[in-house]
């Protein structure tokens, strides 16, 4: 499995699904490679968090700069002061940092022997196309995020390329959700009977302790990356309409990302000072406290293959309103659904659930059910009978 972050070091939702999809396949008795790359290693080998060889799970690094979400621009900027024998190493571009971890990631599975290879994303697509040819087994290219949800549909067109012929040379996708599967199918013309879908997950048990909402302030909440994919500005927009109707209501933009000054100043054009906070990067726990504390999550997203933070929101008992452009709204079924640029009917949505609080309690109560569904171990059972079905086409 070639992948590209993984718990502790990710920066998103794909390294905690990559970690979700491991832990379930070891549960069901398979043994999983998984190469990584990292910025701390001097030489490619076993990384000092891998396991023992006889052991079902071990973790290979390879020494790259790579990162999730990057792009041209993005990397050039993270690896602008890179100097002599570490710029040679890594690239000067991003384009020379895929390949330097494609081909020492290949070389260093030579001698796996594995039934198939997994990719994840675009960045490890070659990785996985290169060694599924040198084993001579099925190749799987799991979709967590395309470049158009990345970019409002306007791509890089390289790396837009480059996830067209990943997906073109897997024998079979696997989508995050139906959402993604239907971008896959008309905006990359590849075969619907080629691409699966399994939903992430959870490990997380549902939040019990009993909830007080602050009757003359109560807190909605937003928590994600300040990109344009997340939808932000509309989540603004929506604060300002809710407002409006009920001055004592007080808004939590917690995240970071490219966005941020342009969404302050928005907030400033909106009249939202008083009434808003923009606290930056937050921890698990912190975030945690603000899913507890939460009247509302709202996740506004303008094209989100899955979202796993709706997830983790129900799991501390927030009430949750998802954007229509999301995966998890095919899956989070007590959530209140809107189109991310009906601004209108999303303030109305997180009135209601302030005002109902009857309302907030049912959707609480079918949080249990849903997570129950959703354990990764159940999600990785979904991924092993693709694998069993690509090995019995083979035979």
């Amino acid at each position: 499995m070639f992948g590209w972050e993984y718990p502790p070091r990710y920066f998103g939702g794909l390294g905690v699904a990559c970690q979700g999809l491991v832990r379930g396949l070891l549960r069901h008795g398979v043994q999983v490679t998984l190469v990584l790359p990292h910025g701390e290693s001097t030489e490619p080998g076993v990384d000092i968090r891998s396991f023992a060889s006889a052991d079902p799970l071990r973790i290979l690094s390879v020494p790259s700069v790579l990162r999730p979400y990057d792009s041209p621009e993005t990397f050039h900027t993270h690896t602008g002061d890179q100097q002599g024998m570490q710029k040679e190493l890594y690239g000067r571009n991003l384009g020379e940092a895929v390949e330097h971890y494609t081909a020492t990631a290949v070389a260093l599975t030579n001698n796996v022997n594995p039934d198939i290879v997994h990719t994840h994303d675009w960045m490890t697509m070659e990785a996985g196309a290169r060694a599924s040819k040198h084993h001579d087994c099925p190749l799987v290219a799991h979709i967590h995020a395309t470049e158009l949800d990345r970019t409002e549909f306007h791509p890089n067109e390289w790396i837009f390329k480059r996830e067209i012929e990943g997906l073109t040379k897997a024998h079979h996708v696997i989508a995050v959700s139906q959402y993604t599967k239907n971008l896959l199918v008309k905006e990359y013309g590849i075969d619907p009977d080629k691409i699966g879908v399994v939903h992430n997950g959870s490990e997380a048990q549902p939040f019990l302790m009993e909830r007080k909402e602050a009757e003359s302030h109560p807190l909605v909440l937003f928590l994600g990356r300040l990109t344009v994919q997340k939808g932000v500005q509309y989540f603004l927009r929506a604060a300002r309409i809710v407002l409006d109707h009920s001055p004592g209501v007080r808004f939590v933009v917690a995240g970071e990302g490219y966005l941020l000054p342009d969404l302050i100043a928005e907030s400033l054009r909106l009249g939202l000072n008083q009434s808003i906070i923009f606290s930056g990067h937050v921890s698990s726990q912190e975030a945690a406290t603000l899913f507890s504390k939460a009247a509302c999550f709202v996740m506004p997203s303008v094209s989100e293959p899955f979202g796993l933070v709706a997830l983790e929101a129900i799991t501390h008992g927030a009430p949750v309103i998802l954007s229509r452009q999301s995966g998890a709204s095919e899956v989070v079924s007590n959530a209140l659904l809107v189109d991310f640029w009906d601004t209108d009917r999303m303030a109305d949505c997180i009135l209601t659930v302030l005002r109902e609080q009857v309302l907030g309690q049912e959707m609480r109560a079918h949080s249990s059910g849903i997570l129950k569904r959703l354990t990764w171990k159940t999600q990785a059972k979904h991924l092993l009978a693709i694998y069993h079905s690509l090995l019995l086409h083979r035979s």
